[in-house]
């Protein structure tokens, strides 16, 4: 059942709050309460907007590599993988190896946790949730930003599958688990052939734990949005794990900066394609060899959207730091060693602000 609340572009600021945090009702419930303009919270500067950013312009006609993985001894395969990370930052992958049925599962598992009623999606917010490791919200960091996203997002921390299945919301807990699990030997094989161009030939339990010791999924909604122009369903940011690995539907609206020439381009979805990205944590580690790269997300006036990121990261008691291999030959650091618990705590203790998080862990 769709909200009845009236808002307005004028509606008071803490009527809004209430609505769609407090109340757990989320962008979704002012979509659904049929808003024909946007709170003014909502609102972005210009040149944040994405389509209408006069800064910003969007490159048709290009975009980020695509790599056919169907076979993992194929040298030329690695090369790719490595390029990619080295000059985007981003790639897509296809015949990966994760079954369709798979992604298509927790794709459905999305739609049905949202469409839970407000005061069920409520139970797992901050304020009501039983573990800091299940978190339902919206936007970003709504108490930090000057204007919001539009966005509603559930975020699964995950521990282990005895604890996933007692905390996590069973509209989705069985699917985000098995896309989990099935995604694994691909981060694995990823991560091989990344630091094989690192000179760390061995990827041992140390490095491993080290590399994706934790790991974090977000089922991401965007709801239609009455004034996409003039707002954002992500702002400009770079993930701070080691690698995002993301699922995203046919519906479109990521976009991926171009550092080289200051210009964005689109990612297209490709049916059964995984979107894959490098962390800030990756490019410490490998000195600035593989990028992080800025990204960010459109709001759509047509469709809903949903988008399925796993996070893979160092564990929150690792310290990070350039790996020694990449100094051997008398490279100059380009990053101290910091807490990564620290890191992910800057991070999130302010709104997006493009590539500025990691100048926490510059020299």
């Amino acid at each position: 059942m769709a909200p009845t609340m009236a808002i307005t572009t004028n509606t008071e600021p803490s009527t809004v709050t209430e609505f769609v945090i407090n109340k757990g009702f989320g962008v979704k419930g002012l979509s659904e309460a049929g808003l024909r303009s946007l709170p003014t919270q909502y609102i972005h500067p210009l040149e944040e907007r994405i389509i209408s950013s006069v800064n910003n312009q969007v490159m048709f006609g290009r975009s980020i590599p695509i790599i056919d993985m169907s076979n993992w001894d194929d040298p030329k395969m690695a090369d790719s993988i490595c390029d990619a990370a080295e000059k985007w930052g981003f790639f897509q992958i296809v015949n990966h190896g994760v079954p369709l049925e798979v992604l298509e599962n927790v794709q459905v598992a999305t739609h049905r946790f949202f469409a839970l009623p407000a005061e069920e999606k409520n139970m797992y917010s901050k304020e009501n949730s039983a573990s800091n490791s299940v978190r339902y919200g919206t936007s970003f960091t709504p108490q930090a930003e000057r204007a919001l996203e539009w966005k509603d997002y559930l975020s699964l921390f995950y521990v282990s599958d005895d604890e996933a299945s007692a905390l996590w919301p069973s509209a989705c807990k069985d699917e985000a688990l098995e896309y989990m699990k099935k995604t694994d030997i691909v981060i694995k094989r990823l991560l091989d052939v990344l630091m094989k161009r690192l000179n760390v030939t061995k990827l041992n339990d140390e490095k491993e734990n080290l590399l994706m010791g934790s790991k974090r999924i977000n089922l991401n909604f965007y709801p239609i949005c009455p004034n996409p122009d003039l707002t954002v369903g992500v702002g400009r940011h770079s993930d701070v794990s080691t690698l995002t690995i993301l699922l995203q539907d046919e519906i479109g609206g990521l976009y991926v900066r171009v550092e080289e020439d200051d210009n964005w381009v689109h990612v297209p979805p490709i049916k059964g394609s995984l979107v894959i990205n490098i962390g800030d944590a990756l490019q410490i580690m490998s000195n600035g060899r593989y990028k992080s790269v800025e990204h960010r997300v459109a709001a759509n006036g047509n469709s809903d959207r949903i988008s399925v990121p796993i996070f893979v990261n160092p564990r929150p008691s690792d310290l990070i730091a350039p790996f020694r291999e990449m100094l051997a030959n008398g490279e100059k650091a380009l990053y101290k060693q910091v807490l990564y618990s620290d890191y992910v705590k800057h991070f999130f203790r302010k709104a997006h602000d493009g590539k500025q998080t990691v100048d926490f862990a510059k020299i």
